[in-house]
C-alpha cells in the first residue's frame, strides 16, 4: 500500500474528468449528445488497450463469464453519460458537477435496496442530510418554466439528477460483476458497448466536425481513458475509505476552470449545498470504513479462537 500515491493518482483522475466535463461542455451545444457518446468511448480505448497491453491484460480483459451483465452496466452507464453531457450543455460546469455528488448517497439506497445490504440509522441519517443537500443546490434551477434561461437550468437539473442516479446504478451493478470479472474487463466492454450505443445515433443525425473540433473529440475520449485508468489504480495503492473522499476535489477544478474557461462563478447557494452533499457522503465512507474494520475484527476472532 502506497497511501500517498494513491490519493495523487486519485486527485489526478479527478483532473482528467473534470477538464474532459468542460471540454464537453465546449462543444455540447453544436454537436447531438450521442456523438459526444461516440468519440469519448472510442477514443478512450487508446489508451486503455494500451494499459491493459502494458499489464499483460489484454486477452484476460476480452474473457467474461457475463456478457449480460456487461450490456445491463453498459446501458445504465451510457444512459448516465447521456444525461451528464446534456446537464453540462444546460448548467454551468460546477452546478454539473456538484448535483453528480449525489451518486454516493444513491448508492446507500440501492445497496439496501437490490444487494439487501444492512443499512443502519447513521448511514440513514447521512443520506438524508446529503439530500436535503441536493435540493438546496437545485433550488435556484427549479424556478417556475418560462421557456427561457430558469427552464432551461430546470432540464439540465433533472438531466443533472438522472446523469447521478445512473451513476449509482452502474456503481451497484459492478459489485455485481466483482464477482466474477476482471476489472480490466469490466472497463473494456464498457467502454466498447457505450461506444457501439453511441454510434447507434448516427441514424438521428450527426455534424460533419472540423479540424479543431475533432481534435477535441480525440482529447475528450483520451482523457476519459486516462482518467479510468487513474481512477482504477488509485483503488490499488489506497483504502477506498482514504481515497474515495478525494473526489470532490473534482469542485476545485471545476470551480477553476469554470471561472477562467467560462466566465461563470457559482451562486453561493451551490458552494452551501455542494458542502453538504459532499460532508454527507465523507460521512458515508467513514462510517462504511468503521464497519468495515468491526467485521474484520469479528471474523479475526472465531479464526483465532479455531487456531
Amino acid at each position: 500500500m502506497k497511501p500517498l500515491l494513491g490519493i495523487a493518482l486519485k486527485v489526478s483522475s479527478a483532473l482528467a474528468f473534470t477538464l474532459m466535463a468542460a471540454l464537453i461542455k465546449l462543444v455540447s451545444a453544436t454537436y447531438p449528445t450521442g456523438q459526444l457518446v461516440f468519440f469519448r468511448s472510442a477514443f478512450a480505448l487508446l489508451p486503455l488497450l494500451a494499459w491493459l497491453a502494458w499489464r499483460g491484460d489484454l486477452v484476460g480483459a476480452i474473457r467474461t463469464h457475463n456478457l449480460r451483465g456487461h450490456v445491463l452496466r453498459s446501458l445504465i452507464g451510457c444512459t448516465g453519460m447521456f444525461a451528464g453531457f446534456v446537464s453540462l450543455t444546460y448548467l454551468p460546469l460546477t452546478d454539473s458537477v456538484a448535483i453528480g455528488y449525489a451518486a454516493p448517497l444513491i448508492v446507500v439506497i440501492l445497496a439496501a435496496v437490490v444487494l439487501k445490504e444492512t443499512v443502519r440509522a447513521y448511514r440513514w441519517s447521512a443520506v438524508g442530510v446529503g439530500f436535503f443537500g441536493v435540493m438546496v443546490m437545485l433550488w435556484p434551477h427549479l424556478g417556475a418554466p418560462s421557456h427561457g434561461p430558469a427552464d432551461a437550468a430546470a432540464i439540465g437539473a433533472a438531466f443533472g439528477v438522472l446523469g447521478a442516479c445512473c451513476a449509482a446504478g452502474a456503481t451497484i451493478q459492478v459489485r455485481r460483476l466483482t464477482a466474477s470479472e476482471t476489472t480490466g474487463a469490466i472497463v473494456f466492454y464498457f467502454t466498447i458497448l457505450s461506444s457501439l450505443f453511441g454510434l447507434l445515433t448516427i441514424v438521428l443525425g450527426w455534424r460533419m466536425p472540423g479540424a479543431f473540433d475533432l481534435g477535441v473529440f480525440v482529447v475528450i475520449g483520451i482523457l476519459g481513458g486516462i482518467g479510468q485508468i487513474l481512477l482504477t489504480q488509485s483503488y490499488r495503492y489506497g483504502d477506498a475509505s482514504l481515497v474515495a473522499p478525494f473526489e470532490y476535489t473534482t469542485m476545485i477544478w471545476a470551480l477553476l476552470i469554470g471561472w477562467f474557461g467560462f466566465g461563470q462563478w457559482p451562486q453561493p447557494v451551490v458552494f452551501t449545498g455542494a458542502s453538504i452533499v459532499a460532508g454527507a457522503g465523507i460521512f458515508v465512507l467513514w462510517r462504511e470504513h468503521r464497519l468495515g474494520l468491526r467485521r474484520a475484527k469479528d471474523l479475526e476472532v472465531p479464526s483465532q479462537r479455531s487456531a
